[in-house]
């Protein structure tokens, strides 16, 4: 069964770059993909400003966000013992998408054009705000179900304040774009928005991946955790700052995508065999191919508008738990 496990991490790491070509490949206009790369970043030709300038930052930056986001559900389900959870249930996908909408759509950004280039930073205060009301609402020395309850709270809080937010819209055309924001897309995204989100995509997944051995004594219990030398607050504090800075910085420049940090933690959990160590840079991995395929899918799809990549990924999503469900009603009746 092991040796099965690593065959299939292995291919989906032999599959990533192969996935990234077909990413280059695909959109509503031909090109010559072997061209375009011979001729290099600074030719002139309509293939390799396609190529280079808009369809290579697109890819990268599906590679970057479905990495944060399958990893931020990773960990948070790892902390939070509960493989129900994702960065959504404590409020950090709406923290930093609220933080969002009122910098882009309400004319802060513009006013104030070196405002811009902090939207991650901004999107991911609101992730931390979200964080700490949560933590300040759970109180001292919170049981984990006691966490999901105040994320849930705050989330509910969240999603009214985005929804106002929406009715309160300057014009029709910002109350479209809201919507379509929300939806997530990768549509239009340059390398302007893949370097301003890839140092804190960076930092989370540091801040997550150090804290992969105190997720181990975690998944013994608290107690057992505390005995080993992981008592305190500062394990848990620094796993949310990751989540809240790489999830945050990831819904900053794609919107709220969701279903990847719920459904990609439960994918791989069997091919770690349960380590919720391994299981950061295994989600990781399949998140970035995920939504790296789903993206292929929405450049691929025929139609007047763009499919929005939230939307695929939903329909991925739904049907895995409907199949997760009848599974175990069925183990019961057995």
């Amino acid at each position: 069964m092991l040796n099965r496990s690593n065959a299939i991490l292995a291919l989906m790491v032999l599959a990533l770059p192969l996935a990234l070509l077909g990413a280059l490949a695909s959109g509503p206009v031909d090109i010559d993909l072997a061209g375009a790369l011979t001729d290099g970043w600074h030719a002139q030709g309509s293939d390799a400003v396609i190529l280079w300038q808009l369809r290579l930052p697109r890819a990268l930056l599906a590679v970057l966000v479905g990495a944060a986001l399958g990893m931020g559900g990773a960990a948070m389900q790892g902390m939070l013992r509960n493989p129900l959870a994702e960065p959504a249930l404590l409020g950090v996908s709406s923290g930093a998408a609220l933080a969002a909408i009122l910098l882009l759509y309400y004319g802060l950004a513009w006013q104030a054009g070196w405002l811009l280039p902090l939207l991650p930073l901004l999107a991911i205060g609101g992730a931390f705000l979200a964080v700490a009301c949560v933590w300040l609402l759970a109180g001292r020395g919170a049981s984990a179900s006691r966490l999901v309850l105040a994320g849930v709270a705050i989330n509910a809080f969240l999603s009214a304040l985005m929804a106002l937010a929406l009715n309160y819209a300057p014009s029709m055309f910002a109350m479209q774009e809201i919507v379509f924001w929300l939806l997530g897309s990768l549509a239009n995204r340059g390398w302007d928005q893949l370097l301003l989100a890839l140092p804190f995509v960076v930092v989370g997944a540091a801040l997550m991946f150090c804290g992969r051995n105190y997720l181990r004594a975690l998944s013994l219990g608290e107690a057992s955790a505390a005995s080993l030398g992981f008592g305190g607050r500062r394990y848990p504090l620094a796993i949310l700052l990751g989540i809240a800075a790489a999830v945050g910085a990831a819904v900053a420049v794609a919107g709220t995508i969701g279903f990847i940090g719920l459904v990609v933690p439960h994918l791989v959990r069997p091919l770690v065999n349960q380590d919720p160590g391994r299981l950061l840079w295994a989600s990781a991995l399949a998140g970035a191919l995920l939504l790296l395929l789903a993206d292929i899918l929405v450049l691929n799809f025929i139609g007047a508008q763009e499919l929005r990549i939230g939307a695929v990924t939903a329909f991925i999503g739904a049907p895995f738990f409907f199949w997760l469900i009848v599974s175990a009603r069925r183990g019961l009746q057995l």
